[in-house]
């Protein structure tokens, strides 16, 4: 079987790894920034590769012969050094991102470049923050829900996973007095319940922006990283 390194820790990946298994060897690697990961089927390897030197190391000695990129679409670190080590060794790259959430009638969103400048928009309001562990100090009041214990925070902190309804998020934004629900572009339905609560009950959204696409070939979905795979392996 040839190997296929899958950068993963999304539910695309787990999917994407679960169906090519059967045909391939495949090596699913996970950034290890949560405890308690869901693991995909197949080979897992947990932790950094040190840098697109070390991941271009890494894709010689396993004679890897395609890798997905199938990161959080925030993960562009990643995504950076997957671009870099692959072109460097000279194994095809295919980027999986799940589309953005795209706006709905009753919706009242604010685009903002990063979570610095949500916290500023923001400012005194209470806020649902589902930024991740990162930048939580720079808000002033509300509650954050992560899957890990962050660091120091003003915020109240719930320590949950997805998949969420809408009914617990309509709860959650009235039981802690939401104002402003913060939250990244992740897209997908896993996390989407939030925005539906939100617009339910009128409340504004400040959403992060991606970072920038990365120049790479990218599909949105596992059925297209599957045809893809096969093509090249």
């Amino acid at each position: 079987m040839k190997t296929v390194l899958v950068l993963g820790g999304t539910g695309e990946a787990r999917e994407l790894a679960r169906r090519a298994v059967e045909r391939y060897r495949v090596v699913s690697s996970l950034a290890g920034r949560v405890s308690a990961p869901r693991l995909p089927e197949g080979e897992v390897r947990v932790g950094g590769f040190g840098g697109a030197a070390g991941l271009a190391a890494w894709l010689r000695a396993e004679r890897v012969a395609a890798v997905v990129d199938a990161t959080h679409p925030f993960a562009d670190r990643i995504t950076a050094n997957a671009v870099a080590a692959t072109a460097e060794v000279g194994v095809p790259l295919l980027v999986l991102r799940r589309p953005g959430w795209v706006e709905r009638p009753g919706d009242r969103w604010t685009w903002v470049g990063s979570i610095a400048e949500a916290a500023a928009h923001v400012g005194t309001r209470r806020a649902f923050v589902t930024t991740g562990r990162q930048g939580l100090a720079a808000f002033a009041a509300g509650v954050a829900r992560t899957v890990d214990p962050p660091g120091p925070t003003p915020l109240t902190v719930v320590l949950d996973r997805g998949p969420y309804t809408v009914a617990g998020e309509l709860a959650l934004l009235r039981e802690h007095r939401v104002e402003v629900l913060v939250t990244k572009d992740s897209g997908g339905d896993m996390t989407a319940a939030k925005l539906t609560a939100a617009r339910l009950l009128g409340l504004p959204v400040v959403l992060v922006r991606r970072p920038p696409a990365p120049d790479a070939p990218t599909v949105a979905t596992v059925e297209e990283a599957l045809a893809w795979l096969g093509s090249r392996c």
